[in-house]
């Protein structure tokens, strides 16, 4: 299938006419016209302005397959996993007086912050070590 059979079944999937999508994609109703019957290619630009007016990716239009998430998603346990080392790293900044943040005594603010960062950083170690697990173990 090319890519003028992939704009049409995308326009009629949106119940548009030709001439309304010409309208969205600023561009004539016959360029639409010869787009979809394979006379002319659209441009990179035209492309990309037609993936905006028919709600799908500039790759989806190219037929490409969409690109898989390098990453997989957090499980129920790897969330409640994470709660915990952050909770931990929390009551680890407040037992102690003594942390200091260029030879000041940490803020709150700054405790927050490095929570924040803290936890960011769990979560994307987190996501890059689920690659390396065996399949036969992830969902365990």
């Amino acid at each position: 299938m090319g890519i003028g059979e992939r704009i049409k079944n995308k326009r009629k999937q949106m119940r548009l006419t030709q001439a309304e999508l010409a309208k969205l994609v600023n561009v004539s109703a016959q360029v639409i016209s010869n787009w979809e019957r394979g006379y002319t290619n659209p441009n990179h630009d035209d492309v990309a302005r037609l993936a905006e007016a028919l709600e799908c990716s500039t790759e989806e239009l190219h037929g490409r397959e969409p690109v898989k998430k390098k990453y997989t998603e957090l499980t129920e346990k790897d969330e409640k996993d994470i709660a915990k080392r952050v909770e931990k790293i929390r009551e680890d900044l407040s037992e102690d007086e003594g942390y200091m943040l260029m030879g000041e005594p940490i803020s709150e603010e700054a405790k927050e912050a490095i929570l924040d960062a803290m936890e960011f950083a769990i979560r994307q170690a987190t996501k890059i070590n689920k690659k390396y697990i065996p399949k036969k173990y992830r969902d365990k």
